[in-house]
């Protein structure tokens, strides 16, 4: 039976400890040693959170995969020392929570809510009514598991909905662009743009002066994807001229957002605090479990990290 280190932090122990006991016994590892510590030349398999501590992985001489608690691997992606494949989490509740985030708050923009929770004032405001969803036009940025299923669930709801890849990619009901032709013409018809794109060095910036020159004038950004993407400098500059007409961001190149940023206060910028999704012990667990699964089968591992592309 394999031997497991859990290399995280000791709260999240705490909660994975039970779920990955339970998901080890469904499929016949119940017997498997699963630790917190162990001698590293008898770990095969370590389940991975990047801010754990553990950078060195060359002791680790029997390891089989490094299995990734985080859906982000950027931290982890480009260590030297790490030379077994890397498995990123791809977990469903994190799926549908996502999903959950985005669409609301592209509701909540499409619908106008803003103006009439906050706005109220006693005048009644007639014929304003929102267009449909099928004349609005939503980007979707990076088109990963995140972002087709975000997608197609606003594809589902009628919006006109527009896909960007950074390679030819195919969900039913989007249109699909890719590379950098296929970005400008995304964004140049995008009246609401999510981005959920991985963070790598092809990515940082990709919200910028120029690429938000692209958009209709007034459209909305949301991020929960990474902080990177947007150069925060442009959105500002970009959302005090009305180019942007509002940006809802739960995701920050520093974390916690520093209390002196100008997001906090800024009238057309919605900040919430990494919490767009989150994985879920259970389903996650047994993510994990299955990849653990088929290495002691000889099958092929899933959701496999590609080091070049860095995700």
């Amino acid at each position: 039976m394999p031997t497991i280190l859990f290399a995280a932090k000791s709260e999240r122990w705490t909660a994975y400890e039970p779920p990955l006991r339970r998901a080890l016994e469904e499929v016949g590892l119940g017997h498997a040693t699963l630790t917190i510590e162990a001698d590293p030349a008898k770990v095969d398999y370590i389940v991975y959170a990047p801010n754990s501590g553990l950078t060195d992985f060359t002791p680790y001489t029997r390891l089989k995969a490094v299995l990734n608690l985080w859906a982000g691997v950027e931290d982890v992606v480009g260590n030297p020392t790490l030379k077994v494949p890397l498995a990123r989490m791809v977990d469903d509740g994190l799926t549908e929570g996502m999903v959950e985030w985005v669409t609301g708050h592209v509701l909540r923009h499409h619908l106008g809510m803003d103006r009439h929770i906050l706005g109220q004032d006693g005048i009644w405001r007639g014929g304003d009514a929102p267009p449909l969803a099928r004349d609005r036009s939503v980007a979707v940025l990076g088109l990963g598991v995140l972002g087709s299923a975000c997608a197609r669930m606003l594809a589902s709801l009628g919006f006109q909905t527009h896909g960007w890849s950074r390679s030819p990619k195919s969900v039913p009901g989007v249109t699909c662009h890719h590379g950098a032709d296929g970005l400008r013409s995304a964004l140049s018809q995008a009246e609401i743009v999510v981005l959920l794109l991985p963070d790598t060095p092809a990515t940082e910036n990709t919200l910028n002066a120029e690429t938000l020159a692209l958009l209709p004038r007034g459209a909305v950004i949301l991020n929960p994807g990474r902080g990177p993407l947007i150069e925060d400098a442009a959105l500002l500059a970009a959302l005090a001229s009305g180019q942007v007409g509002h940006a809802t961001l739960d995701t920050f190149r520093i974390e916690p957002l520093p209390a002196d940023h100008p997001y906090w206060t800024h009238p057309q910028v919605t900040v919430t605090p990494h919490i767009a999704s989150a994985t879920r012990t259970e389903t996650a667990a047994r993510t994990i479990v299955e990849n653990i699964r088929r290495g002691e089968a000889g099958e092929p591992f899933r959701h496999l990290v590609d080091r070049d592309r860095g995700y």
